[in-house]
C-alpha cells in the first residue's frame, strides 16, 4: 500500500454490506479513524481486524488533523471510515481532506454503502436530475431550508432524525408542499427496514399513531 489517505464505506447495518476491497485497505493500514471507537469496534471484531481505531470527530478535529497529516507523510497508512457509510456524507471528515490535498497527500475512496442511494431507488422518483440537502438546521435557518426545498423543482434527498421528522413534515405541510410526493425510508439494511410513501399529511399522520425510529432519508419528488 502507498503512502495515501483511504476513505473506506462501512456497512449502513447489515454487517455483510462492506466489500472485500474495503476489508482488505481495513486490515492492511496502520490505523483507523473513526467516529465513535465503540461503534466501529464492532465491525473489526466481526471480521476479525485487530488494527488500532483513532477516534476523529467534530469535537477533536483541528486538534489532531495536523499531527494524522504529518505521520501520513512520514509513511504512516491511514484509513477513514465513518460510524455508518461513506465518511463525510453529513459525517464528519472535510478538514482531513482539505488539509492531505494541501499537503498534495493522495486520495484513494472506495465505493461502497451510502444510505440515500437505496431510499433514492426505492421512492419511485425520477433519479435523473436529483440534490441531496443533508439535514435541516435544527433551528436557525431551519424556514428557510424547508422553502428551498418546496422551490426545488429537482427530486430532494435529506436526512433527518427520529426525534424531527414529525416536526419536518408538519412545517413541510404548512410552508406550502402539501401536494408533493414523499418517500420515507428508515432502518436500511436491517431487519425492521421500511419504506413509507405519501403527502406530508398523511405520513404525519401514520406518525402519530407510530412512534418514530430509527434514522430516516426523505425523498421529496420532483415538483
Amino acid at each position: 500500500m502507498s503512502t495515501k489517505l483511504y476513505i473506506v464505506p462501512t456497512p449502513i447495518g447489515n454487517l455483510g454490506d462492506i466489500t472485500l476491497r474495503a476489508l482488505d485497505t481495513l486490515k492492511n493500514v496502520d490505523t483507523i479513524l473513526c467516529e465513535d471507537t465503540r461503534q466501529s469496534s464492532k465491525l473489526l471484531q466481526h471480521y476479525e481486524i485487530t488494527k488500532p481505531l483513532k477516534p476523529l470527530h467534530k469535537m477533536n478535529e483541528f486538534k489532531e488533523v495536523e499531527r494524522i497529516v504529518q505521520q501520513i507523510i512520514a509513511g504512516k497508512r491511514f484509513a477513514l471510515i465513518s460510524d455508518a457509510g461513506t465518511p463525510l456524507i453529513s459525517d464528519p471528515g472535510n478538514l482531513l481532506i482539505d488539509k492531505c490535498l494541501e499537503h498534495n497527500i493522495e486520495l484513494d475512496c472506495l465505493p461502497g454503502a451510502t444510505a440515500f442511494v437505496p431510499a433514492l431507488v426505492n421512492s419511485g422518483s425520477d433519479l435523473s436530475n436529483f440534490v441531496f440537502m443533508g439535514f435541516p438546521p435544527h433551528k436557525k435557518g431551519r424556514q428557510t431550508f424547508i422553502k428551498g426545498i418546496i422551490a426545488e423543482l429537482r427530486t430532494v434527498v435529506i436526512y433527518e432524525s427520529p426525534y424531527r421528522i414529525v416536526k419536518f413534515l408538519q412545517e413541510f405541510q404548512e410552508f406550502g408542499g402539501g401536494d408533493r410526493r414523499i418517500s420515507i425510508s428508515r432502518e436500511i439494511t436491517k431487519k425492521f427496514e421500511e419504506t413509507l410513501r405519501g403527502t406530508a399529511a398523511e405520513l404525519s399522520e401514520h406518525f402519530s399513531k407510530k412512534e418514530p425510529i430509527g434514522e430516516f432519508v426523505v425523498v421529496i419528488r420532483n415538483a
